[in-house]
């Protein structure tokens, strides 16, 4: 049985609605209503159009005197200046070679290490407090592994018009998967789905799905090619997605000018996957060599969520247990394969459930599975950037980059582990 074969939904008409419901559940309505600037006010400094074409407020920021990490040089300036103004470096380096500008509020971070804001590139943000608490915890900059119900494209609105409140965010939509369960209910236009006898497999439900994301405003789309590791009664290595059915998801994602990020675990899945031309591989925890060399061949990255697999080895279920304390050193071969062959990683910590890792977990991992630590920095900064299409706006602390950093008690390119509990976030330009 086929999808009935009719246009996808016009965004003007519906998209309204979807964010109010995505909104409310999120528990995002209330915090918009709250940071929105009165109706009669003059737009401040540094007040743009976000991606939802919401306003988007800058704060203005001096951060004093800590030693600042450049990742994409390597450069560490002591006794450096950061200067935020609208919420966008102006300027950054040694004092002798920065104006500071009078009457801007001052962040004092003497002995102290300075960073741009970490890029989680695989976490699920379904309600405000998630979003806050990733912001709070490291992660400036996100991108999302999908949710059930639009509550992240919601998240992305909330990050537009409140920054504080939100990390900005590339939104996934709704999970393209066989079985959709109650995301069924997420929209109107999908619920035809729910009369097909096998699931979503057919090359109409594929593109169905994916051009609902879209209409909802969707900045990439999520599939996958096995089960969940994280269920105990589902098998992580069976395939669910065969490289075709990929193939459809992928052209109909690029109709749209947007790549796929697909979950995935087997070789055979993960080359099917890249072979299928997906923007990033998801877990890969058996990945192959042949992969690899084919994932550096096409760009496609690598977001090995390091951190979710350590999570499952302290579960209390043993079969979780059982499967994290066996996934986890295959993982970490695997990227350090992958970053010895060229391949690009991005960190995720593939936070979900009302549980946010900090991103500095994920870096902290990188490094034990033995990436160089500025490398391991790099994939949660320069790196998570580029895949994000982010790459001249955030991973730096540089003039013309967006103005968030952290604050971290002692040196990240000796210890990883102290990115993980950050002093003080900043946050286009307002400190936290």
């Amino acid at each position: 049985m086929c999808v009935e074969n009719t246009p996808p939904p016009p965004p003007r008409l519906t998209r309204r609605g979807v964010l109010a419901s995505a909104a409310a559940l999120a528990g995002t309505a209330a915090a918009l209503s709250a940071s929105a600037p009165p109706a009669a006010a003059s737009p401040s400094p540094g007040t743009g159009t976000g991606t939802g074409g919401g306003p988007r407020t800058g704060g203005d920021l001096v951060i004093d005197g800590g030693t600042l990490l450049d990742p994409a040089t390597g450069e560490v300036t002591e006794d450096a200046v950061v200067v935020i103004a609208g919420g966008i470096v102006r300027a950054a380096g040694s004092r002798d070679r920065t104006r500071v500008p009078g009457n801007t509020p001052v962040l004092e971070a003497h002995g102290r290490w300075v960073l741009p804001g970490l890029v989680e590139a695989h976490i699920h943000l379904n309600t405000a407090a998630e979003a806050r608490d990733a912001v709070l915890s490291g992660a400036t900059t996100a991108r999302s592994g999908s949710t059930n119900f639009y509550q992240d494209i919601a998240v992305r609105e909330l990050a537009d018009r409140a920054p504080r409140l939100a990390p900005r965010l590339r939104a996934a939509g709704i999970f393209v998967t066989p079985d959709l369960g109650d995301t069924i209910l997420a929209d109107p236009d999908l619920t035809p789905l729910a009369a097909l006898r096998d699931g979503v497999r057919s090359r109409e439900a594929l593109r169905r799905v994916v051009e609902v994301n879209l209409a909802r405003g969707a900045d990439v789309i999520k599939t996958r090619v096995n089960e969940r590791a994280g269920l105990p009664e589902q098998d992580p290595l069976a395939q669910v997605y065969d490289r075709e059915q990929l193939s459809t998801v992928v052209a109909a994602a690029a109709r749209g000018g947007k790549g796929v990020l697909c979950h995935s675990y087997s070789e055979k899945g993960c080359h099917d996957a890249v072979l299928a031309g997906v923007r990033s591989l998801e877990h890969g925890v058996y990945v192959g060599e042949r992969t690899l060399r084919d994932m550096r061949r096409r760009g496609t990255y690598f977001t090995p969520t390091l951190t979710a697999i350590a999570g499952l080895a302290e579960s209390s279920d043993p079969v979780l247990a059982e499967r994290g304390r066996t996934y986890l050193p295959v993982l970490e071969r695997a990227v350090l394969a992958a970053h010895e062959l060229g391949v690009p990683l991005a960190a995720g910590t593939d936070s979900s459930g009302g549980q946010v890792d900090p991103i500095g977990r994920e870096v902290e991992l990188m490094r034990a599975a033995g990436l160089p630590a500025l490398d391991a920095i790099r994939t949660a900064t320069t790196g998570a950037a580029r895949l994000l299409g982010l790459r001249d706006r955030v991973g730096r602390l540089a003039r013309g980059f967006a103005g968030d950093a952290l604050l971290v008690d002692g040196d990240p390119l000796a210890d990883a582990a102290v990115l993980k509990k950050p002093v003080r976030v900043v946050r286009s330009g307002f400190a936290l």
